[in-house]
C-alpha cells in the first residue's frame, strides 16, 4: 500500500486589513504626512466642529447643540481607554515636528506617509489648524469608550463617532482611525469594538464590510432622550 500522501501545508492567518501605509515608506509625488494621536483639552474647538460637520454628512443637524463648553466638561476627565477616548487625526505637507508632549504611557502616537498623485487642496486648513505645529490640520476624529459583552465575559470599545473630512475621504484616513481603535482594543486584550451605521450609508456599509465587520440588520437602536428622558426625571 502507498504511503498516505503529507497534509497540506497551514494556510497562513490571513493579516489585518487595516490599509495602513508602510510607516518608514518613503515620500514621493505628493506625500501626506498623517498623525494619530490622543485629542488634548486644547483640541476641543476642532473637535466641535468635525462634529458638527459629522452631523451634516448625516443629515442630523437638527439633534447637534454640542457646544465646547460641553464637550470640555465631560471629555478628559479619566484616564485615556477607560472612559471616553478621543484619537485626532492630523495631516500635513511636511514631516511632523516632534513633539515629547503628545507621547504619554498610554499611547504613542502614529505616524504614516500616504503617497498622492496629485496636490491636495483644503479650503478649511486655516480652520482646522492646529497652532501647536503650525503645518498640522485636524483631518477627522474618532470617539469611543468602553463597553462589556456578557456573553464573550470581557469588555469591548464602542465607536461612538468616527468622522473624516471631506477632501481627505478615500486616502486610507478611515482605515487608519479604526484600525488604531481595533489595535488598542487587542492590546488590552478586549473581545470586540462595535458600533453603528445608518442604513442609508451604503458606502460606509461597504467600507465596514471591508475591514471585516459585520453588519447585524436584524438589531436596532433603543435611545431615550429629549423630553422622554426628562419624564422621568422624579419617576422613582
Amino acid at each position: 500500500m502507498a504511503a498516505a500522501a503529507p497534509p497540506p501545508p497551514p494556510t497562513p492567518a490571513p493579516s489585518a486589513p487595516t490599509g495602513l501605509p508602510d510607516s518608514d515608506s518613503t515620500p514621493v509625488g505628493h506625500p501626506l504626512f498623517s498623525r494619530i494621536r490622543l485629542a488634548t483639552p486644547l483640541d476641543v474647538p476642532h473637535i466641535q466642529k468635525l462634529i458638527h460637520q459629522m452631523a451634516i454628512l448625516e443629515k442630523l443637524t437638527h439633534l447637534f447643540t454640542a457646544t465646547e463648553s460641553d464637550l470640555a466638561s465631560n471629555l478628559f476627565k479619566s484616564t485615556p481607554f477607560h472612559s471616553f477616548t478621543i484619537f485626532l487625526l492630523e495631516v500635513s505637507s511636511r514631516p511632523f515636528e516632534k513633539d515629547s508632549n503628545l507621547h504619554s504611557q498610554n499611547f504613542t502616537p502614529i505616524e504614516r506617509i500616504i503617497n498622492l498623485d496629485h496636490s491636495l487642496i483644503d479650503p478649511e486648513a486655516e480652520t482646522f489648524r492646529n497652532g501647536i505645529n503650525g503645518d498640522a490640520v485636524a483631518a477627522g476624529f474618532v470617539l469611543f469608550f468602553p463597553n462589556y459583552s456578557t456573553f464573550l465575559g470581557k469588555p469591548g470599545f464602542y465607536v461612538e463617532d468616527l468622522f473624516v473630512r471631506e477632501c481627505y475621504r478615500r486616502k486610507g484616513l478611515g482605515k487608519m482611525l479604526l484600525s488604531a481603535v481595533v489595535s488598542q482594543a487587542v492590546k488590552m486584550g478586549y473581545g470586540r469594538v462595535e458600533w453603528v451605521v445608518l442604513d442609508w450609508n451604503v458606502n460606509a456599509i461597504k467600507f465596514y464590510e471591508e475591514m471585516g465587520a459585520n453588519v447585524l440588520p436584524e438589531w436596532r437602536i433603543c435611545r431615550i432622550t429629549g423630553p422622554a428622558l426628562e419624564a422621568y426625571r422624579d419617576a422613582i
